[in-house]
């Protein structure tokens, strides 16, 4: 579920294989259902781009887009076929989705859909999440890899030249399984670890992770957000949510 421009709690509902939107204020539910050809595609997370339609991913393969305005949907094969996990927006409006099965990132035109493939330095890597920073530049979180990886667009803030960098998170004596990433409103990157049950903060400018232990046991924390000096965790193995406040 993520929150709209508008206020409204848009929701990917896999077992209706649709598009879910709920009024804040009637609780009033609108459910945009995919088109009968694209059955079953496992709807994953939503973005929404800079002209205010929501992206969506499927892992059974698809991306597909709901223009809220007309209620229009529109629905794409992905390359490679299964995978497209994780979405996010760059503060451009631009988005881009992690295929955690074909370990890749892709960037969408948002005009025709069509898809760019962006490969991460380490082959079957399993991109998981994406987010994007103030400068627009993609951060990643390698499930197989147990990495955090960026990528510098060509039209980033940085003047890069769609290069690639990859950390491998703190030893734990488990092996680092990196599933959600977020980048907070000072530019820290924060990624979960499953292996070491934990979630780290990376400072881009000094290269170093801090580690803050879960208290679930174990947590599993599939998803991060926040709000200035705020970020929040769902700790979907021990059903509770945690708050880590900035100082």
């Amino acid at each position: 579920m993520i929150v709209g421009p508008e206020g409204a709690a848009w929701v990917t509902d896999g077992g209706l294989n649709a598009i879910v939107r709920v009024d804040p204020g009637t609780d009033a539910v609108d459910i945009y259902p995919l088109p009968p050809d694209r059955p079953n595609a496992n709807l994953n997370t939503a973005a929404f781009d800079g002209n205010g339609v929501l992206w969506f991913t499927g892992q059974n393969g698809v991306v597909g887009r709901l223009d809220p305005a007309s209620g229009a949907m529109e629905v794409f094969d992905a390359p490679r076929g299964t995978g497209p996990y994780g979405i996010a927006a760059t503060p451009a409006g631009d988005v881009y989705f992690a295929s955690l099965a074909g370990s890749y990132v892709g960037r969408i035109d948002l005009e025709s859909g069509a898809i760019t493939e962006l490969e991460p330095p380490t082959p079957g890597q399993g991109a998981r999440r994406v987010w994007s920073d103030s400068a627009g530049r993609i951060w990643v979180s390698e499930w197989n890899a147990g990495r955090l990886a960026v990528y510098d667009p060509p039209d980033s803030l940085y003047d890069a030249d769609g290069s690639w960098r990859e950390w491998a998170l703190p030893e734990s004596g488990a092996q680092a399984q990196a599933y959600a990433v977020y980048v907070d409103d000072e530019d820290y990157v924060w990624v979960s670890d499953f292996g070491g049950n934990a979630i780290h903060r990376f400072d881009p400018a000094s290269e170093t992770f801090t580690t803050f232990a879960l208290p679930g046991q174990p947590s599993n924390v599939r998803q991060i957000l926040g709000r200035p000096g705020e970020v929040w965790a769902p700790e979907s193995a021990a059903d509770q949510l945690i708050v880590i406040r900035r100082g």
